[in-house]
């Protein structure tokens, strides 16, 4: 089978690599940014066809929450209507797709886990693009699986854990936001997950959520981090208020897994053990 991967180096895509790199089964492509810029839209569906994989896992995403507030055309171009693209190529050449979204398609204002079905209502400009990617994605091509996750983190590229350990070696005291709700991802057990669809017996298309399982605040996860780490490190709790931002983060946003646990039989581990299994692994 021949699997290409958008976004190759960012925290998922490395974690794939990992996996299915080590795998004979596979013919595996890694595309970067500038082997397939997905601001240029109208040449995505050419490259796409000189590899023409069986199989696209559609990674690479404009991430930058903040920025993206004031590169709202950028955003668009990279999260919606590069998606569209991936999935007309996929449509037209009966290719396989599985594309990675956001829980921050939600507004936050929820106060049980969010099923796929949960009304969504973005509340900045990087969830709204991202929303339009995965409304075109399974209009396009509906056997799509879309899959929305949360806070990830990874051994590989920039994270909160990384940025955690360094402020707390760094300072005795630091400030973590308490009153946004939700659960952190370790990007190898998606990855794993990803793997298991693949090679599952049934492929079935639609919405899935997916994040480790638990229910915490950044501050629960900082406090985690200092713990594991054995760090000697002041943490104080703080609103959202006190933080300001320029683009605003959904207050919860836990996401539901029974669908994809149902449906796939993927395995979900507890958030403190994959943070566990990350910092030794770091």
């Amino acid at each position: 089978m021949k699997v290409l991967v958008t976004g190759s180096n960012g925290q998922l895509g490395s974690e794939l690599r990992d996996i299915l790199e080590s795998d004979s089964r596979y013919e595996t492509y890694f595309l970067d940014r500038k082997q397939l810029p997905l601001d240029q839209t109208l040449i995505i569906q050419d490259i796409l066809g000189m590899y023409q994989p069986d199989l696209i896992i559609h990674v690479a995403a404009y991430t930058a929450v903040d920025k993206a507030e004031s590169e709202p055309v950028l955003a668009d171009a990279i999260n919606h209507l590069a998606s569209e693209e991936i999935a007309q190529y996929c449509r037209l050449n009966g290719a396989k797709l599985i594309a990675i979204s956001t829980d921050y398609v939600f507004d936050g204002n929820s106060d049980i886990a969010l099923t796929e079905d949960a009304p969504v209502d973005p509340i900045n400009t990087y969830g709204l693009t991202k929303l339009k990617g995965e409304q075109t994605i399974l209009k396009w091509h509906p056997e799509s699986i879309v899959i929305r996750t949360s806070w990830v983190y990874s051994t590989y590229g920039n994270n909160f854990v990384k940025t955690m350990i360094r402020l707390m070696t760094e300072r005795d005291e630091i400030s973590v936001i308490n009153d946004q709700v939700g659960s952190p991802t370790y990007a190898k057990d998606l990855a794993q997950a990803i793997v298991d669809i693949i090679e599952g017996e049934d492929w079935v298309g639609g919405l899935y959520h997916y994040s480790n399982e638990g229910e915490i605040s950044w501050y629960d996860f900082a406090v985690a981090i200092r713990e594991i780490k054995g760090l000697d490190c002041t943490i104080n709790p703080i609103p959202t208020t006190q933080y300001p931002t320029p683009a605003k983060r959904p207050k919860y946003s836990l996401l539901d897994k029974s669908k994809i646990k149902r449906t796939f039989k993927v395995e979900v581990p507890d958030w403190r053990e994959s943070l566990v299994q990350m910092l030794n692994k770091l």
